[in-house]
């Protein structure tokens, strides 16, 4: 299941326990009972008004729609019980940053969001928390009722020819892409002087003068910054191995670390809580600022590769694997992987041009397949300035699925298909076996499941 479709089934599992009580302490009306669980009006127009404020889809009347989902949801929840399913907790706080990261975004602001819902981060944050086990909740009784889906060849042959032609979906022009890149040399004054700027942050925290949390909102170049930089609860995996193994030494909440380098830049951290083998920490990151003298070395430097690449002297293939700077591909030749969860391609080495770097995408969007391109500055995923040529190796343009180009995706709608065959079969059979009333007033719907109304 993508993440942004279990953020939507999260979400309608912390509307579903969220206000028993009006304002005026008088008992809201009741418009759903699924079991022993009732679902209130409000529950229903807070989420319709979340809805329409993310513009999430809704089919059809939104007070016909919405109950239902909360009610399908409350559903798994009770499964789940009965199943005795947990969720670990790096899972649930791993989901959190996440969430909590790109909403702060999309706000524009930790106190905008903190004004939007009338609450501290740190209420938001146990809010959604509890909103995500439910939601991994929910996902565990799906794999336990359909475990792992394996279909035939042939019955994704079957599944492709049902679909009506003009039904096929469309498939955006998608590429594949391998890279090279060198780093610019940083000088050493650049960096001692990154690190004086720490070391001046962290007198300033002992000796009372500043906050760790106010220097990390001012200074830190991470996006943890909008926080006052914390990270939240995360394990060790979580954390770049050198800032974990200082991060993790940390006992006294009042103590700031030394210096950490690691490939993100140089950090100071600081101890908020500890949780068994999870911890909360704070940090500001700094990263030495690239000479631009450097970024042109580097490029001449590729352009000398590029001109032996285009004249044959030397294969694409060797050269990513013997230059290239690039830790994640030259042991690929180059070759760049999907690591978006969200794609269809995830894990390939396909992706579409919204999900390739802003800077690569650029340079790709004008080339031919087979092109190698002429040496750029881009910013990595470490958002760090490196030098980068790229090659085009692939360009399947824009079209309508078939089996020849697009099996993978065919072959994943019919695992979807099947998937939710089986869920809508067990839904039927506990929507039976499940005491549901609905008020009169909120009747008249045309459900997705039968077996609502008695």
């Amino acid at each position: 299941m993508k993440f942004s479709t279990k953020i939507f089934i999260l979400f309608l599992a912390l509307i579903g326990c969220q206000h028993i009580f009006s304002q005026n302490n008088i008992v809201e009306e009741i418009v759903w009972v699924v079991g022993d669980e009732a679902i209130y009006k409000s529950e229903v127009e807070e989420a319709r008004r979340e809805m329409l404020l993310n513009n999430t889809r809704i089919d059809g009347d939104p007070y016909c729609f919405i109950p239902e989902q909360i009610a399908v949801n409350k559903l798994f929840l009770h499964q789940a019980k009965l199943d005795s399913i947990e969720v670990p907790d790096v899972n649930v706080n791993r989901m959190v940053e996440y969430w909590l990261n790109e909403t702060i975004d999309r706000a524009g602001s930790a106190e905008k969001l903190e004004e939007y819902y009338g609450k501290n981060i740190r209420a938001i944050r146990d809010d959604i928390r509890k909103q995500l086990v439910e939601g991994e909740l929910v996902q565990g009784v799906q794999n336990k009722l359909i475990g792992d889906i394996v279909l035939a060849p042939s019955e994704i042959r079957n599944f492709y020819s049902s679909i009506p032609q003009d039904s096929l979906p469309f498939i955006p022009t998608a590429v594949e892409v391998q890279i090279i890149t060198l780093e610019p040399k940083i000088p050493l004054s650049e960096i001692d002087a990154v690190k004086a700027k720490l070391r001046d942050y962290t007198e300033r925290i002992n000796s009372g003068e500043s906050e760790f949390s106010t220097l990390a909102l001012l200074y830190s170049e991470d996006g943890s910054a909008v926080k006052g930089g914390e990270l939240g609860f995360m394990g060790r995996a979580s954390l770049a191995p050198e800032f974990a193994n200082v991060a993790f030494t940390l006992n006294d909440p009042s103590k700031v670390s030394n210096i950490v380098e690691t490939e993100f830049g140089y950090h100071i951290i600081q101890l908020i809580e500890r949780r068994g083998d999870q911890g909360n920490f704070r940090h500001i990151l700094l990263k030495p600022k690239v000479p631009q003298e450097e970024l042109d070395k580097a490029t001449a430097r590729l352009d000398s590769i590029q001109t032996a690449l285009v004249n044959e002297e030397i294969n694409f293939n060797e050269a990513a694997t013997f230059i290239s700077a690039d830790k994640d591909t030259r042991n690929n030749k180059g070759i760049m992987v999907n690591m978006n969860q969200e794609s269809n391609y995830a894990g390939t080495p396909r992706f579409e041009m919204n999900e390739l770097n802003q800077d690569i995408a650029r340079k790709v969007g004008e080339m031919k397949q087979e092109e190698i391109s002429k040496p750029f500055i881009m910013r990595n995923n470490k958002d760090q300035q490196v030098a980068a040529i790229v090659k085009l190796s692939r360009r399947i343009e824009g079209h309508k699925a078939d089996m020849n180009s697009d099996y993978q995706t065919i072959k994943m709608m019919a695992e979807s298909k099947k998937r939710q065959e089986l869920l809508d079969k067990w839904l039927k059979n506990k929507i039976k076996s499940t005491h549901v009333r609905i008020d009169e007033n909120w009747r008249n719907c045309e459900f997705r499941y039968e077996g609502w109304i008695r």
